[in-house]
């Protein structure tokens, strides 16, 4: 009743195709993708960063000029 069919395990590609340039050139493209959207999702997770934030501007004092002098600038 069960039929004898040979299922073919392993490689589909012939050993040639595998070590041949192209391929090698299409593994690289598909390593560098992967790595950049990878890279991509991360950043997309992390909070947002405002580096103006951390410079002080030029329309804000040295000093503050409050009658409260303890006051954080």
């Amino acid at each position: 009743m069960i039929s004898s069919l040979r299922v073919p395990s392993g490689l589909v590609f012939p050993e040639s195709i595998l070590h041949s340039e192209l391929f090698a050139v299409l593994a690289t493209f598909v390593a560098i993708n992967t790595v950049m959207y990878a890279a991509l999702a991360i950043v997309k997770v992390l909070p947002k960063l405002y580096p103006p934030a951390w410079l002080r501007s030029r329309r804000e004092r040295s000093e503050t000029r409050s009658i409260h002098p303890d006051m954080p600038s």
